[in-house]
């Protein structure tokens, strides 16, 4: 180990003794330039196979968005069929998830397709797509995890609606939703009779969001939850 050390310190320490490795390595290279002309071309291929699926996925991306405007649309007009399945002449969502699928927009069709199941009262179909759909975005992915929880709630899948809530109310929390999110969440703790968790959702509400338009419903339903224990 010692002389593996002063090895080293002699090579940084000494110009003539790097040098002298300098030299080999170049020496090296010139008796195998296959070897070296090799991993330079797989260098090369990595880059430049890299940049080119970047450029080919940012113009599938944009081509995508394109394709998908007339099917948001016709999901704002409450046309879910044609928003999910298209029109013969525009692609629906679920076409741009098969045909795009490695872009951003691809992503967002799958929560738009979970919306609109969930609206037709397919609610497996709906969980399947909006779990499909993940995003660092502040709002449509918490929305995305209450809207799992909605379909929770209508099959009275209590607990489950809950979990999705609280996901929903704790990701990237904020004075505009989290609140809403939150009175969710309690509400299902009440029905799967998890009053303690409902009463500390009610809570939150109360010391973090007091400027929010849940928190009067938020103080009365917990003192009638305390009322009752």
């Amino acid at each position: 180990m010692a002389k593996k050390v002063e090895n080293r310190s002699e090579i940084l320490e000494s110009p003539e003794a790097l040098a002298d490795r300098l030299h080999g390595a170049e020496t090296w290279a010139e008796r195998n330039p296959k070897t070296v002309i090799g991993v330079a071309v797989a260098i090369a291929l990595l880059v430049g196979g890299y940049f080119g699926f970047q450029y080919y996925k940012d113009n599938q991306n944009a081509e995508a968005q394109r394709e998908m405007f007339q099917a948001i649309y016709y999901f704002e007009s409450d046309s879910l069929n044609l928003a999910l399945n298209g029109d013969g002449n525009n692609l629906g969502f679920r076409d741009i998830i098969d045909e795009y699928g490695i872009t951003d927009a691809a992503n967002l069709a799958h929560y738009y397709a979970g919306a609109c199941y969930l609206k037709q009262g397919k609610f497996e179909l709906a969980r399947l797509y909006l779990q499909d759909y993940s995003s660092n975005d502040l709002l449509v992915q918490a929305r995305a995890y209450s809207l799992v929880g909605d379909t929770y709630m209508e099959e009275g899948k209590y607990e489950d609606a809950a979990k999705y809530y609280q996901k929903a109310a704790d990701y990237k929390p904020n004075k505009y939703f989290t609140p809403s999110y939150l009175m969710k969440a309690a509400l299902a703790y009440e029905k799967s009779n998890q009053n303690d968790k409902a009463i500390q959702a009610y809570d939150e509400i109360i010391n973090e969001y007091f400027q929010s338009a849940e928190f009067q419903n938020a103080r009365k339903f917990k003192a009638r939850l305390e009322g009752n224990s």
